[in-house]
């Protein structure tokens, strides 16, 4: 009787992990966290660049240490067995060659142009996020390809339009105030920050119910942290920046508007904790 208890609940527990292990699986992953960390501090790098750029000394010494995190990122990626699919590797190449060509010249362009050639770079590394999702999620299980889709398609994105946001809004702070183009910029991007949002608490709150074993037990909490501490900002942002004049603190905003970023990081790191728990496998 113990034995046939034994087997049904292995059997009602194979959706929630592979049959065996899956090697392939966890390599992805490993990519995919390398390709987040370099999308993360390169957004980093614009938002301090372009907040420099409008008269904010502080950001100076930030600049370099997120180019330092981008530099880090972009060698782990290379150090990767995927990096030698020949999509994958030749992508990452050019990526590499543009942010650092744009690096050592970005703080001696116009304002604007800075920060169109960064989130140009950080829209090609999004492809390359995406192409990681397609060839690299190949040998996934059902549900690493699940939370891999929300992590690429939708985590990510939505890391650059808060970063886009976070860059706009310091930048108007430094100056004192939001110009009439800053302020029709911040309302788009926050409309595209609250869809997205909207669009990860569905997906992500799917994910946990279908494979509730594979995810950290505070993953619930974590996500509405997440949609709280957006919610937030984008209400300071509106309030508090989007202004004609405003004394808001260009280093506090950026503050707050990274804590948020971060929180929504978090989920990615939680999915990737999820998809190498799926990867154990049985045996």
């Amino acid at each position: 009787m113990k034995k046939i208890f034994l087997v049904l609940l292995m059997l009602l527990n194979l959706q929630a992990k592979s049959f065996f292990s899956n090697d392939d699986q966890k390599e992805a992953s490993k990519y995919l966290m390398a390709v987040k960390d370099l999308i993360v501090a390169a957004q980093k790098t614009r938002g301090a660049t372009y907040s420099y750029a409008n008269g904010n000394e502080n950001a100076m010494m930030l600049v370099y240490m997120f180019r330092d995190d981008m530099n880090s990122a972009i060698r782990t990626m290379e150090s990767l067995p995927l990096s030698k699919n020949p999509i994958i590797g030749a992508r990452t190449t050019t990526i590499s060659s543009a942010f650092v060509k744009l690096n050592s010249k970005a703080l001696k362009m116009k304002p604007n142009e800075a920060f169109d050639a960064y989130t140009e770079n950080i829209a090609q590394t999004l492809l390359l996020a995406q192409s990681v999702s397609q060839i690299g999620s190949e040998k996934m299980s059902p549900f690493g390809k699940k939370v891999t889709s929300i992590m690429m398609e939708t985590i990510l994105p939505l890391s650059e339009w808060m970063g886009q946001l976070r860059a706009i809004g310091s930048a108007a702070c430094a100056k004192g105030g939001a110009t009439k183009k800053d302020k029709i910029k911040m309302q788009i991007l926050m409309s595209k920050i609250a869809k997205l949002d909207q669009e990860l608490q569905i997906k992500m709150s799917s994910a946990i119910k279908d494979n509730p074993s594979n995810f950290s037990p505070d993953v619930k909490e974590r996500l509405a942290n997440a949609h709280k501490a957006i919610s937030h900002y984008l209400s300071i942002t509106k309030k508090e920046v989007m202004k004609d004049k405003t004394n808001y603190n260009p280093d506090d905003y950026f503050a707050l508007a990274t804590d948020t970023i971060d929180s929504v990081i978090a989920l990615f790191d939680i999915g990737h904790a999820a998809i190498n728990e799926d990867a154990k496998g049985w045996f």
